[in-house]
């Protein structure tokens, strides 16, 4: 049979909603302090919720803004990757003919593109969802 001590841990676990659990000296369950029940306020003056500001993330940190998706900065990101796809493809199979591995690389630039476009638009409907604001129109 568990000890008191731990259907209380039992009982606490299983609640929806986290709360406070107040103890008397005898170890039985007591209604908070009525302090204990104002939110708390920062140093800002304003109300805090569960020990964070509102409209930012679990972690404390800002919300990073993020640039709406675009198809000139996605293939200047393929443009810097050019050289680095020849490189890799010059060193996995060096007996591949020279206009071979100019071919692949500028091939998988071209896919890269679409790529981190797709990647930029999710960040982006991610940054929106998370931050509550508009998509910018135009």
């Amino acid at each position: 049979m568990p000890s008191r001590k731990q259907r209380r841990r039992r009982a606490k676990e299983r609640r929806h909603d986290y709360e406070y659990v107040y103890l008397d000296e005898e170890g039985n369950e007591t209604e908070p302090p009525e302090e204990a029940n104002e939110p708390s306020r920062g140093r800002d003056g304003k109300e805090r919720r569960n020990g964070a500001r509102a409209g930012r993330p679990k972690s404390g940190a800002a919300v990073r803004e993020v640039k709406p998706p675009s198809w000139t900065r996605s293939v200047k990101r393929a443009a810097l990757f050019l050289p680095l796809f020849f490189i890799v493809f010059s060193l996995v199979n060096k007996s591949m003919p020279v206009e071979t591995r100019v071919l692949s690389s500028v091939a998988y630039s071209a896919l890269f593109v679409p790529l981190t476009y797709m990647m930029d638009r999710m960040a982006y409907r991610t940054y929106l969802r998370r931050s509550g604001r508009r998509p910018a129109k135009g």
